[in-house]
């Protein structure tokens, strides 16, 4: 969401910047026929009128995305900036007694400028309400609580044509608090099931708080089946959470997580830096890399040149990843992990591995979209069923397009797994970086990536 703001802000002031200095110049014209030859002190004029209408509008914090949820705080806040323009222009003449300013000059500038703002803005209400309705259309959500506590909830999603259903919707605030526990836990795992069936999107709960343990055991087989958890109204199971609340309308809704790859902005700007990566390095790389480490891998050993293997993706889907072949021909390739002196690799494959030249035909699996360059690292199918069991909160990594390197793999986590522990801290990294991603921390993550290959990695074997 803060994501979304920022971007918001910037095109928003930069659009207006331009059709205010585009007013000026048009009430010019209109005023004295020409574009060109303007007076001096006009040319100061255009600077003080649009600086000033910028201005006010950040004061009145009119590129905020809340303004474009009704037409009635559009109109207030238009007409406010509008108010602040006005007194600062005013101030401006008096105090430096421009009154040759032609007043059919201020009149045409003032008329042009709303009008073209108001064209602008009433684009973008239109624009954001469009977007939200299509998905808002897309969504499969179940509401589970009370009739009474998601009947807000339920309008809203209703008057969006979201798919809904419900569950516990007849368990009453006014039962004991254990006979209300022990009625909704008889429903939980048909609600599990049902989720699984429906492919469900978002599940929104609300709960007592006599209801955490559900709680927690609804987020964690959300985190595990791909499902958006929400928290509705209650409060004290966030103590232990990193929370986030956004609005449907004037409801607040809580994610007990930050999830900024779910914003479609910032899926696109991670996808579009992946398309320019990925094309970068196999425009300008393979063409000499790729002949020549074919070549050497077979002179090395009798085999294919690309080793491809199936592997755990986004939402657990299957694809198959590319490496450069490192190990010879054996039956065991698709299921065993390469040990510290693993007898099966190559010694050009060593090398390979090594230096993880290994992994770039992987940039072929960017550019189909099955990886990204940044992101948790993919893990052989049977080793995602046996860490999925074992390993807490390991199924959460699947929320996002696995990577070439990760977070995990830049501070040390990487290569065979020898203890458990090591696994759940690759959790733990890939969790972090789930929740605080950013553009910024992808380019770090590359650029820590390449310092390691260049000093030379002790897992990579």
């Amino acid at each position: 969401m803060k994501t979304n703001q920022y971007f918001f802000r910037i095109f928003a002031l930069v659009t207006e910047f331009i059709l205010i200095n585009l007013s000026c110049k048009l009430a010019y014209f209109l005023k004295y026929g020409e574009f060109d030859n303007y007076e001096e002190y006009y040319i100061s004029f255009f600077i003080i009128f649009t600086l000033a209408w910028i201005g006010a509008s950040l004061f009145n914090n009119s590129y905020d995305l809340s303004h474009l949820a009704s037409l009635r705080s559009f109109l207030r806040n238009l007409f406010t900036t509008a108010f602040i323009h006005f007194f600062i222009i005013l101030v401006y003449i008096v105090s430096i007694k421009a009154q040759y300013l032609s007043r059919y000059y201020l009149i045409y500038n003032y008329t042009a400028t709303i009008c073209s703002v108001i064209a602008f803005r009433s684009l973008l209400i239109l624009a954001y309400r469009y977007y939200n309705n299509m998905t808002y259309f897309l969504r499969k959500i179940v509401l589970v609580g009370p009739e009474q506590a998601m009947a807000d909830i339920y309008r809203f999603f209703s008057s969006k044509n979201t798919t809904i259903y419900r569950f516990l919707e007849d368990v009453s605030l006014r039962m004991p608090a254990e006979e209300r526990h022990e009625a909704m836990r008889e429903v939980m795992e048909e609600l599990k099931t049902f989720c699984i069936r429906e492919q469900v999107n978002e599940l929104y709960v609300s709960l007592p708080l006599a209801s955490e343990e559900l709680i927690e055991e609804l987020a964690d087989f959300s985190d595990d089946h791909f499902i958006y958890f929400r928290l509705v109204t209650e409060f004290e199971v966030l103590r232990k959470k990193r929370a986030n609340v956004d609005f449907l309308g004037h409801i607040p809704i809580i994610s007990l997580r930050q999830e900024p790859l779910r914003n479609l902005l910032n899926q696109m700007l991670k996808r579009g830096f992946d398309l320019v990566f990925s094309l970068a390095v196999i425009l300008l790389v393979f063409p000499v890399m790729f002949p020549l480490i074919a070549l050497l891998i077979k002179l090395d050993s009798p085999g294919p040149v690309i080793f491809k293997q199936l592997r755990s993706g986004k939402n657990n889907r299957k694809f198959w990843c590319y490496k450069f072949r490192t190990m010879r021909v054996n039956p065991d390739e698709e299921h065993r992990q390469a040990t510290r002196h693993d007898s099966r690799v190559t010694p050009l494959g060593r090398f390979l591995r090594r230096s993880s030249l290994d992994e770039f035909p992987q940039f072929i699996n960017v550019l189909l979209g099955d990886m990204s360059v940044v992101g948790p690292r993919p893990h052989m199918i049977q080793h995602t069923h046996e860490y999925a069991v074992t390993i807490n909160k390991f199924l959460f990594r699947h929320f996002i397009t696995p990577g070439i390197t990760g977070l995990a793999q830049v501070n040390g986590y990487r290569g065979e797994i020898t203890d458990p522990y090591l696994m759940q801290k690759r959790v733990e990294y890939d969790t972090w970086y789930i929740e605080n991603w950013s553009l910024l921390l992808d380019i770090k993550i590359v650029l820590q990536t390449i310092l390691g290959l260049l000093r030379g990695q002790e897992r990579a074997y």
